[in-house]
């Protein structure tokens, strides 16, 4: 079985999925097979978000924790798909209550299939992810899964909390992304120092990666929606700001701007709307609130490859602390 390919380019993803290469194809026939349904419209709503692209770290970072961690079998596959679906579902539902139109460059499957439909669909991914974890016949993993779902919809219920909420603390939005976002990195991370009956210091190792890579990968998403070039990020920019999301960018330039800023930053936040976008852009920067934000990713990044020192050195652990330094580096 192939483990590592000959040459790596450091910060190229496409490289990072090299090294599982052969795994990639398993994986996609996985979700591809998993996905079948009776009801057509179950198939054409599926198949329609899943095929819509992205960057599929999630499942990556299963597979590459799985090899990192010496495992010989094939339930990493199972698992990394089992994460897609959940991912997938959150997405369905996101875009549902975000009233978006616009994911990943294309229309958002709500804004072609209805609302309606979209949620349902979401249901049923994520149905069909338990069925597979019992299939996967792990109570740990199981347990994990389980919990991260639970933790994922806890997200989703505070961060509706805090939308038009110009009050909204640094805390409480750290506390949104780990549960929206990271919960789920950190679950992937762990599941393959599971399959692969590590130590439970190896596997908390992977925990913390999980969350901390996470954790930046949000931040800096989240800088993006005030800084990426349009068309970049495969979304509107200003999106958070329109739908009266407090998110890091803003709670910062709430803090630090002007009285007339403070003012116009929270009058976007409680009624949404992009009105004034170009002069909260223009407060964002002056305040460095983006320059925050990207610190506080980067930090959380070394945090994730501070907690990589527990696990043997490997070509896939060298891969996972590059997909820290991906995080903080991308455009999009």
């Amino acid at each position: 079985m192939h483990l590592v390919q000959p040459e790596y380019s450091r910060f190229d993803l496409e490289a990072v999925r090299a090294l599982v290469a052969d795994d990639w194809p398993a994986v996609n026939r996985e979700i591809t097979q998993r996905l079948g349904s009776d009801v057509a419209l179950v198939n054409s709503v599926a198949h329609y978000i899943i095929g819509s692209g992205g960057k599929r770290l999630r499942p990556l970072i299963t597979l590459l924790s799985a090899r990192a961690c010496g495992y010989q079998g094939d339930r990493h596959i199972t698992t990394a798909a089992i994460i897609e679906f959940i991912h997938t579902a959150t997405l369905l539902h996101d875009d549902v209550v975000d009233a978006s139109d616009l994911r990943r460059g294309q229309d958002t499957a709500n804004s072609v299939f209805g609302n309606e439909a979209s949620v349902l669909v979401g249901d049923f991914l994520y149905s069909r992810a338990f069925q597979m974890m019992v299939q996967v016949g792990q109570m740990r993993i199981m347990d994990v899964l389980a919990d991260a779902t639970n933790t994922i919809a806890e997200g989703e219920v505070l961060q509706l909390m805090n939308c038009n909420d110009p009050d909204t603390t640094e805390q409480r939005y750290m506390d949104v992304i780990y549960r929206k976002t990271a919960r789920l990195f950190e679950a992937g991370a762990q599941i393959g120092a599971i399959l692969a009956a590590q130590t439970r210091a190896v596997e908390d190792a992977f925990v913390e990666y999980g969350r901390q890579l996470g954790l930046a990968f949000q931040l800096v998403d989240d800088a993006l929606d005030y800084d990426a070039i349009p068309g970049e990020l495969g979304k509107k920019i200003g999106d958070d700001l329109a739908e009266g999301k407090p998110t890091l960018p803003l709670i910062f330039a709430l803090l630090r701007g002007s009285p007339r800023q403070q003012l116009m930053i929270r009058r976007a936040i409680e009624n949404g709307g992009l009105d004034e976008i170009n002069a909260i852009q223009a407060a964002i920067q002056s305040t460095g609130a983006l320059a925050y934000t990207v610190a506080k990713a980067r930090e959380c990044a070394n945090k994730a490859k501070l907690a990589l020192d527990r696990v043997p050195d490997s070509i896939f652990r060298t891969a996972l602390m590059d997909l820290a330094e991906f995080a903080v580096e991308r455009r999009y």
